[in-house]
């Protein structure tokens, strides 16, 4: 092993290899047609994975209503799949040495293709979350490992492209999931968005057990692993991850069930950092946040996070509530973003090689910022010409922000300390899309509120206009009913409506607004940041 690539953290008994395992040729060193094919069909994996955290959100009241489902036991089809999956992505580093990454990657790739199909052929709400959440646990693999095995692929320049390839797979495939899940719901049924992960995880799974082989498994790792540090993470994420999820619908610790999963995840958060540090094989190396900028690149993955799942998540909503879109409406009109994305890859690629990352960030939070306030302005009539602009800059400054990120987060460590920095790198993301979703509710509900209350409290200093407003309305209404008390409930009826939906955008807007100051003052982190040195030749503890 070359000691010069490997940093302090890396002489681990567990990362060396079995003495009698055979040699294998270092990951650098494999011939470029087939660390490329490697890469993409690990890729692939990692789309397929993060698709489908999105692919159900445009499609929940069709999957509510063929299992039915009440409305709060929909939520968890999402909810089941993102707790178990935050579990996994800092899990994945153990076992990716223990087992090997080929034999990781294939089994997270075969075993999400099972559950795929187990979750179409679901015959109850119980039996889809359940197949749900193995389905988001076993898939979580996938996410850091492909990260952590294209820098130990590629070196110099062909290492530029390793972020811009992930961040626009990491950022692509949670915006492209309302499209997708809406189109296949409209066209063959909601169980085809589960059916749709069968032949290319299939496909996925066969390349992988075939061409994947960078390092060697080391089973003796299984016989230690710390279980009391594992169930500590799991209580703390996934405890975490309810209350996030379930606080906004439940006025937050107002409910007891809101109140014990937090001091759950509290506790647990304290014994899983006390395992972390004492620990004598740790499932989970917090060493990476010894980096100062592996810590800033985090913060910032976190606000990324943050803003990538909370807007991708508010405009469906705004589309289905305001504009009473169906699932393949929605799809459509968010799909503008993709292909912004799919462009900006492709400019940041080049432009991560000539300037330094920093002033691609620092471009990127304000062009997110800006994109973010052009949508505070939204009214109750915008539909895909409105929404072009704003969604087409937004798709071009995620790539801006999430390319640099990964270069400074994980551009110098060698193999196994990599595992654990994609694997908590990862995780920061995830959470801040959690934390995003968990707290826009809650403002969108609070806004509202206060502006259905301005609405009440406007038309009662102007009652004679409101009041002449319904008559005139129930005048109309009077034409088609005889009865003039139920052409009256009718016109107040509409006026409700009205005043419903206005308030409702009123609070879109503000939340927005919140969201855009969000990002402006995340610039405040950028000149803390220092570039991490991605050039160093790849790590060799593979032979």
């Amino acid at each position: 092993m070359n000691a010069s690539v490997v940093a302090a953290g890396d002489a681990h008994p567990d990362a060396a290899p079995p003495s009698a395992a055979p040699a294998l040729i270092a990951p650098g060193d494999l011939p470029k047609a087939r660390k490329l094919l490697i890469f993409g069909v690990m890729a692939f994996g990692q789309f397929m994975a993060l698709l489908d955290i999105q692919i159900v959100a445009a499609s929940l009241n069709e999957v509510q209503a063929g299992l039915s489902a009440g409305p709060d036991e929909i939520s968890w089809v999402q909810t089941g799949y993102l707790m178990a999956e935050l579990v996994m992505i800092p899990f994945s580093a153990f076992l990716t040495q223990a087992l090997s990454t080929r034999w990781l990657f294939a089994l997270s790739a075969g075993l999400f293709t099972l559950s795929s199909a187990l979750c179409g052929l679901a015959w109850d709400i119980d039996s889809m979350v359940a197949f749900r959440v193995i389905q988001g646990f076993v898939g979580g693999a996938m996410i850091p490992t492909v990260f952590a095995t294209g820098f130990a692929l590629f070196s110099g320049p062909q290492r530029a492209l390793i972020p811009a390839v992930l961040g626009m797979v990491a950022v692509l495939a949670p915006t492209l999931g309302p499209t997708v899940g809406g189109w296949l719901t409209d066209v063959a049924g909601w169980r085809w968005i589960f059916y749709i992960n069968i032949v290319p995880g299939i496909a996925v799974t066969a390349l992988s057990l075939s061409l994947i082989r960078v390092d060697h498994a080391n089973l003796p790792m299984l016989k230690r692993i710390d279980y009391s540090h594992l169930l500590a993470m799991a209580v703390f994420l996934g405890g975490l991850q309810y209350v996030l999820e379930e606080g906004p619908r439940h006025d937050w610790f107002e409910d007891d069930g809101i109140v014990m999963a937090a001091w759950f995840s509290l506790v647990a958060f304290g014994l899983f950092l006390e395992r972390s540090l004492r620990s004598q094989g740790p499932i989970v190396r917090l060493s990476p946040f010894r980096n100062p900028t592996f810590v800033f690149a985090c913060v910032f993955n976190l606000v990324i996070g943050f803003g990538l799942y909370a807007s991708t998540y508010l405009i469906p909503v705004f589309l289905g509530r305001v504009r009473g879109y169906n699932s393949l409406d929605i799809g459509t009109t968010v799909f503008v973003t993709g292909i912004a994305q799919l462009f900006g890859t492709v400019l940041v690629a080049r432009a991560s090689q000539r300037v330094d990352p920093r002033k691609i960030i620092t471009l990127g939070l304000v062009l997110f910022a800006g994109s973010l306030w052009m949508t505070s302005q939204l009214t109750a009539e915008w539909g895909f010409g409105a929404f072009l602009l704003p969604q087409a800059l937004r798709g071009l400054a995620v790539m801006m922000c999430i390319v640099p990120s990964v270069t400074m987060a994980l551009g110098g460590f060698a193999m196994t300390e990599l595992r654990y920095a994609s694997g908590l790198f990862n995780l920061m993301r995830n959470l801040g899309g959690a934390l995003g979703i968990a707290i826009v509710n809650t403002w969108l509900g609070d806004q509202t509120r206060i502006h259905a209350a301005h609405f009440g409290e406007s038309l009662g200093e102007a009652g004679r206009h409101a009041s002449g407003f319904i008559a005139d309305l129930a005048a109309k209404v009077g034409a088609l009913t005889p009865d003039p008390a139920q052409a009256l409930l009718i016109a107040q009826g509409e006026m409700a409506k009205v005043v419903a939906r206005q308030s409702l955008t009123l609070a879109f807007n503000d939340v927005f607004r919140l969201m855009a100051w969000m990002f402006a003052a995340a610039l405040i982190m950028v000149p803390f940041c220092r570039p991490a040195v991605s050039n160093a030749p790849p790590p060799a503890d593979a032979h």
